[in-house]
């Protein structure tokens, strides 16, 4: 039997705290009973509800923090006010001090983010981290990032996001090379800003073993499922999942409506729910739940703040799929090796030119 793989969990995060993390992380002890936890969060609050779950209570180590980090608070007021004592805190510390494989929280994005760049620090040659998401496709999944850790990225940026993310693709997917794409606002190479063009042409020139680079993709080929990987900045990035998001309630919707409305169309939902049925599971959002972020020295996942227990339970998994696979290993292999290429690439051209 593999050894037991320990979560930190900040089980105050998130809208309904103890009462969607707590029943997750029992729900993902069904699927995953190699799994301990860390728990993270106010005492008078988490240890009555802990009571509720005996299972996740034997699997755990309970730690009392004085702070819980509000979901509308400020980032910088956060980790003013937050290191040390919170939660959420002290959850990425967890892995940090090697007390914890991963962490996860459900709080304040924002917070969280600061608090483990802070805590966690960036990669070597990182400057700062991207948050990659899983996103459905019409094959299976892919990767998207950055979907709103940053806004703006430089040529050197979006490599090192597209690396990472293959690097995670690769631990995912279970596959040796990963496929990925620029998003662009066209497939030609004269289209994009001149970070992205550049960034393309680098990826172009640059052989990596882990990495096959495609050229630029547009928006529809996100969900076409074009290739395992799609990079980007923050600020794109995160108006497409919104969008995604959006689109996907849309649709939702619409039926409901339309199948509702004549009871010829009641009949034909009837004769046909077996489908629906596999529609609604594949957009269901809460299988998807969770973002990493990729490029600090440790795994810390961001739970979706509103998810329920099968949500949350979601973004346990993803970690645990990720650690299990040596998500860091990979990355750490696969950054040394672009930056070992980029070096020859420099030198050769020194020479050349002298």
């Amino acid at each position: 039997m593999a050894e037991p793989l320990i979560i930190s969990i900040d089980v105050m995060g998130g809208d309904f705290g103890p009462s969607v993390t707590l029943a997750g992380a029992d729900l993902e002890l069904t699927r995953r009973p190699d799994l301990r936890y860390e728990l993270f969060g106010d005492e008078a609050v988490v240890l009555p509800m802990l009571e509720q779950y005996p299972r996740v209570k034997a699997a755990s180590r309970f730690h009392h923090c004085e702070v819980t980090v509000a979901m509308d608070e400020k980032p910088s007021s956060a980790l003013r006010h937050g290191r040390w004592k919170s939660s959420m805190w002290r959850a990425i510390e967890a892995v940090k001090k090697g007390e914890a494989h991963f962490a996860v929280s459900a709080g304040n994005t924002g917070a969280l983010m600061a608090m483990s760049k802070f805590c966690l620090r960036t990669m070597a040659n990182i400057e700062r981290p991207a948050l990659a998401a899983l996103w459905p496709n019409l094959k299976s999944e892919s990767i998207v990032l950055d979907v709103g850790a940053s806004i703006g990225a430089d040529a050197q940026q979006l490599i090192g996001f597209a690396v990472m993310g293959a690097a995670m693709a690769r631990a995912l997917f279970h596959t040796d090379v990963a496929s990925v794409g620029l998003l662009n606002v066209g497939v030609e190479d004269v289209k994009g800003n001149e970070e992205v063009r550049a960034a393309g042409q680098i990826l172009k020139e640059t052989a990596l073993a882990n990495l096959q680079y495609e050229g630029f993709v547009e928006g529809d080929d996100i969900g076409r499922g074009r290739v395992d990987v799609i990079v980007t900045e923050g600020f794109a990035g995160n108006i497409a999942l919104k969008t995604a998001e959006g689109t996907a309630k849309q649709l939702t919707s619409y039926l409901r409506t339309a199948l509702g409305r004549t009871w010829l169309t009641r009949i034909g939902y009837f004769l046909a729910r077996g489908a629906f049925q596999g529609l609604r599971e594949k957009m269901d959002p809460r299988k998807y739940n969770g973002g990493v972020f990729l490029g600090l020295n440790g795994i810390v996942i961001k739970s979706h703040g509103g998810t329920d227990a099968f949500g949350f339970a979601a973004a346990l998994d993803l970690g645990y799929d990720m650690a299990r696979n040596g998500l860091m290993s990979k990355i750490e292999t696969d950054l040394a090796h672009y930056y070992r290429e980029q070096a020859a690439i420099s030198l050769a051209a020194g020479e050349k030119g002298s």
